[in-house]
């Protein structure tokens, strides 16, 4: 069994305490209460309290190897190396703990202004510091507060975070709320509670099971949220997903954009898809392949999709430009409408400028300023000023005041007009074309 050693303020141990200066050989057990002085451990050493509860050393704790505290533990400094200390009860530092090659074990609560620590530290309780500085990983069972939490790998809390700033090289996983200016991960993000940061910046995945608060989000991978606001830049390597109501500002997604509920944005980039299921509101959306609305649609500038999009009630915007096609109950825009293949609506479509591409197809009636069909083209009924019919194209009844038709086209039903028609040769009417004074007015 390991010797035990008494020490009592102003007597000698064994030749153990030298100036103020108590020391526990290796192997060792010392009972102690208060030291004045420093304290000196040596590999395997275990220290208990007079009292059962807790150690106070006034100095400087130093440790070589493996040593345990069978209690709390308050001291001004504590110094290791080449080991692990093990606190059974809470540890209080005045200043700072330094552990070179080491690891700390605190079952209790941590509380310190400064911690650098070469490999692990785990805190049964609750964590209080200034700073803290792991080359392994932080694990905290309580809530941790700290201003710069450090660690080059993983920082697990299971309750309520707060720090000024959080850099960790592999993950973070928060089971509580986190509150914080500054959370930068080079792996994974997972928050069980609300997630309250400025600023977020994670190599790999960016998980939140609650709302967030977020001024700026910049991830590698991939997103998903449980609504909430992001107010400023959003950037995303992967696929962003929210599920439920979300507010946004600008967003840069290079892959999938998924959000359950209304969206409210300024400006959304997405290289793939992107659906959201409720309303959506901002200024404008970019999207290189579909998009898909459940609700309305309301953009106070510019819709541009590489696909298709499909709107399940009114798609408004200042000006639409979809490549593919379009489907929407009513279409509104206060500029232009450009689609190279197809335009569905159940109530019309209205705008200053309405086009379709070659062989397009637009099926509901076209209100517009402007309207131009492209070669092999077809439309329903169109009120305009001016319509425009390339080579081939098919529309039922137009009424404008001006129309210019090429060779090859075909009126299935009435042709009204109040100033100028001008029509190339080949072109089949089924009634002869009528110059009025006054046109129908249009439905929309």
């Amino acid at each position: 069994m390991c010797p035990t050693f008494i020490y009592e303020s102003g007597k000698p141990l064994r030749g153990e305490e030298q100036l103020n200066r108590v020391t526990v050989p290796a192997g060792a057990a010392m009972v102690l209460g208060i030291v004045e002085g420093d304290l000196y451990l040596s590999d395997g050493a275990y220290v208990r309290a007079e009292d059962s509860e807790k150690v106070e050393v006034q100095g400087t704790v130093q440790y070589v190897g493996d040593c345990t505290f069978e209690c709390s533990l308050s001291a001004g400094l504590i110094r290791g190396r080449r080991g692990d200390l093990t606190v059974d009860g809470d540890l209080s530092v005045e200043r700072s703990i330094r552990i070179h090659d080491g690891g700390l074990e605190v079952r209790g609560d941590l509380l310190a202004k400064n911690i650098k620590v070469d490999q692990a530290v785990l805190v049964g309780k609750n964590l209080s510091v200034e700073s803290i500085e792991v080359g392994g990983k932080i694990r905290v069972i309580g809530d941790a507060k700290g201003g710069k939490i450090e660690v080059g790998g993983s920082f697990e809390a299971q309750g309520d975070v707060e720090a000024e700033q959080i850099e960790a090289g592999g993950s973070v996983k928060i089971e509580g709320r986190i509150k914080a200016a500054e959370v930068s991960v080079g792996g994974a993000f997972r928050g069980r509670g609300e997630v309250h940061v400025e600023r977020v910046e994670v190599g790999g995945t960016f998980i939140s099971e609650s709302e967030v608060s977020i001024e700026k989000l910049r991830v590698g991978g991939k997103v998903r949220v449980a609504g909430g606001e992001i107010k400023e830049r959003i950037s995303v390597g992967g696929a962003f997903e929210s599920n439920s109501a979300l507010s946004l500002g600008s967003i840069d997604v290079g892959g999938t954009l998924k959000v359950n509920g209304d969206l409210k944005f300024s400006d959304i980039d997405v290289g793939g898809r992107a659906s959201i299921s409720g309303d959506a509101e901002g200024v404008s959306i970019d999207i290189g392949g579909t998009l898909k609305i459940g609700k309305n649609l309301t953009l106070a500038d510019k819709l541009d999709v590489g696909g298709k999009v499909e709107v399940g009630e009114v798609l408004k915007a200042n000006s639409v430009s979809v490549g593919g096609s379009v489907k929407a109950r009513t279409i509104r825009a206060k500029d232009s409408v450009r689609v190279g293949g197809r335009i569905e609506t159940v109530e019309g479509i209205k705008a200053a400028k309405v086009g379709i591409g070659r062989r397009g197809k637009i099926m509901g009636i076209v209100v517009a300023e402007e309207a131009l069909l492209g070669e092999r083209a077809e439309a329903e009924d169109i009120y305009a000023n001016f319509v425009t019919m390339e080579e081939g194209s098919k529309a039922r009844n137009v009424y404008a005041k001006n129309i210019y038709i090429e060779r090859g086209c075909r009126i299935a039903g009435e042709i009204k007009y109040t100033e100028e028609l001008r029509k190339e040769e080949d072109v089949h009417f089924a009634r002869e074309p009528e110059k009025t004074e006054r046109l129908p007015p249009p439905p929309i």
